[in-house]
């Protein structure tokens, strides 16, 4: 489904568009279309990113709280 709506651009972006319209063989509509895509999937990649940091966090985190218990096993077991 797609809806219409207006935008306006300075003009000095209109060739930027054009070309990118070309470079992708589409029309304006699907240049701006194609950008707020990518500039979702870029935002999605930003939030993932810190997620993925964020769990490495907390497994670090644990990684050191159980680690002296790991190292009397392992101490035992020699």
């Amino acid at each position: 489904m797609s809806a219409k709506i207006a935008v306006s651009l300075p003009e000095r972006l209109l060739p930027v568009l054009d070309r990118l319209a070309q470079k992708w063989a589409t029309t304006r509509s699907g240049a701006i279309a194609e950008l707020l895509r990518r500039a979702e999937q870029e935002e999605l990649k930003d939030r993932l990113k810190e997620g993925y940091i964020h769990l490495a966090e907390l497994h670090k985190k644990d990684a050191e709280l159980f680690f002296p218990a790991q190292a009397e096993v392992v101490r035992d077991g020699d």
